[in-house]
């Protein structure tokens, strides 16, 4: 969740391609500041602990609640025009999306569960209040597979031979092959491969996120889906988690809180 968050913290000031394609940019600045990413990150990470154990239904209907609510309190965080829409529906019902906010989103997935089959099926549902096109819901549930696996000491070479298997990502091309013609994209599968890529390539959760925000476009989402999966494979260390936490609210840091609590207390 950590380094979900810091991605999204880290890329937030070069979104719409306004960086300069390189790794060497100071890691926080004063424009350095959480988006629409990490408001839902959270999101989804509370409406997952409120309707654990409990089915399908009540999920989506805690994930639709949640999400609403929180977006209510942060309105001006960044969100996409058909997204954002559906925040404010009386009667939401998914758009057959495929941008990768179902990706971005998902990360608390790749953690709560104990297994990868469960995982992928959370995830899916986390995808399906919106994005329930197969690319929204292919991107969600890779991200959280990457996760998953991360989390629970699979190597590099098998995450990436997994999620090329069963996702049929192209994951053999470099970062430096996609830098040159990158540019801001918001669908999942010009998004999740190349985050996905950043962090096979990073040698900790910081040079991951900031070999993703390398590559341009939509820096703050791209840099969120590949901290979200580096924290898992590395960690963050506590200097790291306390920057996160200052330039977050009060009430979001409760739900990191919270989160972080139950993963523990709930983890093996």
């Amino acid at each position: 969740m950590y380094g979900a968050i810091l991605g999204d913290i880290v890329g937030s000031p070069y979104e719409f391609d306004r960086g300069d394609k390189t790794k060497g940019f100071p890691l926080f600045s004063e424009k350095s500041e959480f988006t629409d990413d990490s408001v839902m990150t959270l999101a989804v990470a509370e409406a997952l602990m409120d309707s654990m154990g409990k089915g399908e239904a009540e999920h989506k209907a805690a994930l639709v609640a949640s999400m609403q609510k929180w977006a209510a309190k942060y309105p001006d965080a960044g969100y996409g025009g058909m997204f954002f829409i559906w925040l404010h529906s009386k009667k939401p019902e998914p758009y057959n999306s495929f941008g990768n906010g179902s990706a971005m989103r998902v990360s608390a997935a790749g953690w709560l569960y104990d297994t990868l089959e469960e995982t992928l099926e959370k995830a899916r549902w986390t995808a399906e209040v919106t994005h329930n096109h197969p690319e929204g819901i292919r991107g969600a549930e890779a991200t959280a597979a990457a996760i998953y696996m991360a989390r629970t000491g699979k190597s590099k070479e098998e995450i990436r031979a997994y999620i090329s298997e069963h996702f049929h990502y192209d994951l053999t091309r470099t970062c430096d092959e996609i830098r040159p013609g990158y540019h801001h994209v918001e669908s999942c599968q010009e998004t999740v491969p190349e985050a996905i890529t950043a962090f096979l390539e990073g040698e900790d959760l910081t040079d991951a996120v900031r070999t993703a925000v390398s590559l341009g476009g939509d820096t703050d989402t791209l840099a969120c889906i590949t901290g979200s999966i580096a924290e898992a494979f590395w960690g963050a260390d506590p200097a790291l988690r306390t920057e996160i936490r200052e330039r977050l609210t009060d009430e979001l840091r409760e739900v990191l809180d919270r989160f972080c609590e139950y993963r523990d207390r709930t983890a093996g």
